[in-house]
């Protein structure tokens, strides 16, 4: 028995060896790995929080001259002693708990983050601290990356061995972005509730320390139902750190929200709000970068916009006589944006009526309506095109039936045997949905697709021919669509930003070289053209006409319910020459049974001619080229003398009512009516809508 004895204590001895050895080189690797990180920590620059921010950040137009400045820094820093105490709390509370508590990072938050993101197979949960999150502002871009994340642990660090949490809390405060235009707690204070950050409530507190994670979609001045659900969110995460009594929480809670009624001057000083917004956007995007950083950063934007085109937009937004009269509790809101169709470059961009605050909706860029007949061209006429279809060819246009599906035109007028370029350029509705149906919807969708209309499987529709779309488009969803037909069929993306660089001149981003697209052939491009042009010369489009300059473009309205033809939700003109395509809407933000449109669609045609008419101004006047194919079809027009006639209004009208094929006399009575009508938008033009 006793061999066995000895044998097992070997064993147990042998064992002890291997157990010290693994802790000793344990304790020996978490001790390299630690002077590792402390070197690594020790070598990190963050000089940049002693220098005063922000910086102004330069967009520069197309010709890389000056021209906005953007400079936001506006506030005077405040000191930790004039922070409030329930201030700090609720930020603390809301943002970062143990603040006070850690050295620059939550270990356990840091797991908790790791979990989420290794069950989810990506980085969709942060774990940033106030320290870290001064880090990431200062330093760092906002894309989700585990390199950015260690660095901003080895930053926040660093922070931490030089700064007392006061210092941090008080810089943290005074550099992020509270909405509004609202840079540091001071503007904010000022912006929100017109008060000194000393004078600061328990309850206003909270509410700005709730928005800081999400400011623009928590703004109380435009959500402040969202933004008191997060103050309360923020008042019982202090009642449940011990930092309120029940008492005070009730007492918050109750509290009035008095915001103040108009915001401080100097807001919205620098040029092109609108246009800096689209700029803002694709920086985040396209290229990861922040608003803090384009706007605080000290960067260098180079853009494609051409200021004279920008302020001669402004100035035609700025003329309330050109649009439609509005009710008086709602302004009739308007989008557009111009853009040059042969490299995607965005000239100018207007992205609302009436005073807007910065960051505020942009309609030209984030509105998603319904495009009506505009999708025409689109969706139903390009693939017919492409499948040997030709204006020449002769469609019936009378009541139709797809399985209950009805589509009218509008007026309720039908006109018999028409061309496919009659059918266009009236924008009859039947021909484009008989033509959708016999091409295949299929063909539609593939088309729309090319074209950078987004589509699901819910437009699979027949309603496709007639823009009748679940989620909708944006003025440069379409302008950049049309851009294919004045490109000679290649679509190029729309984009505002050429490169953007740092202070020092470090290229931080730089849009790729981009050819474009090939979306359908030059033939069908060029053949579209032509019949647009149709719609502009003689179609629902006379008012967008442009005076010695060539112009195509398509209507487009969508119906109200309810109204009995007679109102509209959206007017759509998009429209473009060989250099500049426009995309122009026109409608309520909130459309309801008092607020719609009595416009036709030639309301937003006559804003499209102003603005392209002053945007072109002292630009060369360039032909399209020349379509295969229909010339003759318009030359033998002119040779029966159409043209002459068309010199004056009474001939004009007579041509056209011979062109209608099968239209009744009412029919042509009423478009008699439209035209004698012209741009007097704000009359209700009965019964006649061409381009629903």
């Amino acid at each position: 028995m006793k061999p066995i004895i000895k044998e097992k204590s070997k064993k147990r001895i042998a064992w002890k060896k291997v157990i010290i050895t693994v802790v000793l080189a344990g304790i020996l690797f978490v001790a390299a790995g630690w002077a590792v990180f402390g070197m690594m920590v020790a070598r990190q620059d963050i000089s940049l929080l002693a220098k005063p921010l922000p910086a102004a950040t330069i967009i520069y137009d197309q010709q890389e001259k000056e021209a906005s400045r953007i400079s936001l820094n506006t506030y005077e820093a405040v000191s930790y002693d004039t922070l409030p105490k329930h201030l700090v709390d609720a930020v603390v509370a809301v943002e970062d708990k143990r603040f006070f508590e850690h050295d620059g990072t939550d270990i356990w938050g840091i797991g908790r983050a790791l979990v989420t993101n290794l069950v989810n197979d990506k980085t969709v949960q942060g774990a940033s601290t106030i320290t870290q999150q001064l880090a990431k502002n200062v330093f760092l871009s906002q894309e989700r990356t585990w390199s950015r994340k260690w660095n901003e642990v080895l930053l926040a660090k660093k922070i931490e061995e030089n700064y007392d949490k006061k210092q941090i809390i008080e810089k943290y405060l005074n550099q992020i972005y509270f909405g509004e235009g609202a840079w540091g707690i001071k503007r904010a204070a000022e912006t929100y509730f017109g008060k000194k950050v000393n004078q600061l409530t328990l309850s206003e507190s909270a509410m700005l320390a709730g928005i800081i994670r999400a400011p623009s979609a928590l703004s109380p001045l435009k959500h402040l139902d969202k933004a008191k659900e997060r103050r309360n969110v923020a008042l019982q995460l202090m009642k449940e750190q011990g930092k309120i009594s029940a008492s005070m929480y009730d007492s918050a809670i109750r509290a009035p929200i008095k915001l103040r009624s108009s915001k401080p001057s100097g807001e919205n000083a620098f040029k092109y709000p609108y246009y800096v917004d689209q700029i803002i956007r694709e920086a985040s995007d396209l290229y990861g970068l922040t608003e803090n950083e384009v706007l605080h950063g000290g960067l260098r934007i180079y853009t494609t916009l051409d200021t004279k085109m920008q302020q001669a937009a402004e100035r035609v937004y700025a003329q309330e006589s050109l649009f439609p009269e509005s009710k008086a509790d709602q302004l009739i809101q308007s989008g557009a944006v111009l853009v040059d169709p042969r490299d995607g470059g965005i000239k100018a961009l207007i992205g609302g009526r009436g005073k807007q605050p910065f960051r505020g909706f942009n309609r030209a860029v984030q509105l998603k309506r319904q495009p009506g007949s505009t999708m025409k061209p689109i969706s139903v006429y390009t693939p017919a095109f492409e499948q040997g279809y030709s204006p020449d060819d002769h469609i019936l246009d009378e009541p139709v039936d797809f399985g209950g599906y009805q589509p009218k035109n509008a007026g309720g007028a039908y006109h018999g045997d028409v061309s496919i370029y009659d059918a266009i350029v009236h924008s009859y509705n039947v021909p484009a949905v008989k033509i959708l149906n016999e091409i295949g919807i299929d063909a539609g969708m593939d088309a729309s697709n090319r074209f950078g209309i987004e589509l699901t499987d819910a437009d699979r529709t027949l309603g496709l021919a007639l823009g009748g779309l679940q989620e909708g488009v944006s003025p440069l969803d379409m302008a950049e669509a049309f851009g294919v037909f004045a490109n000679d069929g290649t679509r190029m993306p729309a984009h505002s930003i050429i490169r953007i660089e740092s202070a020092d001149g470090e290229i931080l981003a730089e849009a790729a070289e981009n050819t474009g697209k090939k979306t359908t052939e030059p033939s069908v491009a060029r053949t579209m053209t032509s019949v647009l042009e149709g719609v502009v010369r003689e179609g629902t489009g006379e008012a967008a006409a442009l005076e010695d300059r060539p112009v195509a473009g398509k209507t487009g309205t969508t119906e109200m319910p309810g109204t009995g033809g007679e109102g509209a939700k959206d007017n759509w003109f998009v429209g473009y020459t060989p250099q500049l395509v426009g995309a122009v809407w026109l409608g309520y933000d909130h459309t309801d049974g008092n607020h719609y449109l009595t416009t036709t669609s030639k309301a937003a045609a006559a804003v499209f001619q102003e603005l392209m008419s002053e945007a072109l101004k002292g630009e060369p006047v360039i032909a399209f080229p020349k379509a295969p194919g229909i010339s003759g079809k318009k030359q033998d027009k002119s040779k029966d003398g159409e043209k002459e006639e068309k010199k004056s209004k009474s001939d004009k009208d007579s041509d056209n009512s011979n062109k209608d094929h099968g239209k009744s006399d009412k029919d042509r009575d009423k478009k008699d009516e439209d035209r004698s009508q012209d741009r007097k938008h704000g009359n209700k033009d009965k019964g006649k809508r061409n381009d629903d």
